[in-house]
């Protein structure tokens, strides 16, 4: 995880569930092979590059885990929604229906 998005999770209050996680606030940092979350927490704790709270890892099948306090949970990458549709406004009530211009018709 970058320095100021840590800064802002380190601080934020702890909630359960999945946590959504934003890829603008990481970086691909090293590849670890291990049974799970905990056995790659050891592995890279004496190393320069330890698992801090907030940083990510994703296992082969995608599935992500975030390092907090409390252990590994549950996150998922944000997917914005998408924009809604333009449409047109719907016409005044009592407003006649605004038909159509209707083609030229080619002249034979």
């Amino acid at each position: 995880m970058k320095d100021a998005p840590r800064q802002q999770f380190r601080s934020a209050a702890h909630v359960s569930g999945a946590a959504t996680v934003k890829p603008k606030d990481y970086e691909a940092a090293a590849e670890v092979e291990a049974g799970n979350e905990y056995a790659a927490w050891a592995l890279l704790r004496g190393t320069e590059q330890p698992l801090s709270v907030g940083d990510l890892l994703e296992a082969p099948d995608s599935r992500l885990r975030i390092c907090k306090y409390v252990g590994f949970e549950e996150a998922r990458w944000f997917v914005p929604e998408p924009p809604p549709q333009a449409s047109l406004p719907a016409p005044l009530s009592g407003a006649p229906p605004v038909a159509a211009p209707e083609a030229p018709q080619a002249q034979a």
